[in-house]
Order: C-alpha cells, then sequence, then structure tokens
C-alpha cells in the first residue's frame, strides 16, 4: 500500500528494508530512491506523504515516517557525495527538454541515464520551477535543491538558462 500511495512511483518496501540495516545499506537504499526519483532530499522535505497513509503499520501502531527517512537518505547522500553515473552506451540520439521544473528535471535525468544526450532549455534565471519559485527557503533550503539539481547535470546534462521557446521547430 506504501508503493501506490508513493507519488513518485518509489519501491517504498525495498529501499525501506535496504535503510533498516544501517551503514552501507543507507546507499543501497538511495540508490533504489535514484532508480525513479533524483530527488530523494527535496522530497523528504515537501511531499504531503500520502505512502504513511497506506502504511500497514498504521495498523498496528503507527506508520513508518517514510518521508523523513527518504529526507535523511538523501541529505546522506548530499554529505557524502553519494553520485549516480551513466550506465548505457551513448544511444546517438539527441533530446531537448524544455523547462527545468521538477518534470523537465526528472525527464533529463531519466534520459541522460539511458545514454541519451539531454539539453534543457529553461526560461527563468535558475533551474528549479517551483520547487525554487513556489516553495519557500525555510521548507526547502536552496543549497539542498541545487545540489540535487547539480548531481543531475553532472551526468552531462547541458542546462540553457533565460531562453524562451516560441517554436520548437526552429529550436530543433
Amino acid at each position: 500500500p506504501c508503493n501506490q500511495g508513493c507519488p513518485a512511483g518509489e519501491d517504498v518496501r525495498t529501499w525501506l528494508y535496504e535503510a533498516e540495516e544501517g551503514g552501507d545499506a543507507y546507499e543501497r537504499a538511495w540508490r533504489k530512491i535514484m532508480e525513479v526519483n533524483p530527488f530523494p532530499a527535496v522530497m523528504g522535505r515537501i511531499c504531503y506523504h500520502p505512502c504513511e497513509t497506506g502504511c500497514n503499520r498504521g495498523q498496528v501502531d503507527e506508520a513508518v515516517g517514510i518521508n523523513s527517512v527518504e529526507r535523511f537518505l538523501g541529505d546522506e547522500a548530499l554529505r557524502q557525495g553519494w553520485t549516480v553515473g551513466v550506465d548505457q552506451p551513448s544511444s546517438g540520439l539527441r533530446v531537448l527538454v524544455v523547462g527545468a521544473g521538477p518534470s523537465g528535471l526528472s525527464a533529463a535525468y531519466q534520459l541522460a541515464r539511458l545514454g541519451h544526450a539531454v539539453t534543457i532549455v529553461e526560461s527563468a534565471p535558475k533551474p528549479g520551477g517551483m520547487m525554487r519559485y513556489g516553495i519557500p527557503e525555510y521548507r526547502l533550503p536552496r543549497d539542498v535543491l541545487d545540489a540535487e539539481i547539480q548531481r543531475i547535470l553532472d551526468l552531462g546534462v547541458h542546462l540553457e538558462l533565460g531562453v524562451t521557446v516560441t517554436d520548437l521547430d526552429a529550436t530543433m
């Protein structure tokens, strides 16, 4: 039920099981999250955690604090400098992503990991979309957001800021 409640489509039970062991298992848990969600430190802060409503443990005593564990894993990854890589050979394909908000950044992350050359164009002066411009800094510190965005850019994703797309055919 927690997996079905996750808006990011994470395999919550699997990464919680990994995290329970502690130590090196924290990194394994984080890597499991990163298969589908490139923003665990962000999500651990801003998600309204419907997974906890579905948590079976709530029938026994109380639900597991899933978003707190995700935040811990995301923060630990930033502290430890854990990174992800591109495991696929270059596909030879180029992809343009319009918008560097949560969806555009997530798409770029997944596409880059599949071996595609990705360029994101964003009209705003900084990436992040509503994560940056709609969530107050006290709730989502900008250094946390910037670090998770940088991890995506470190995959070779090219970001162009201040670019407005008016004709998609001309952009290609």
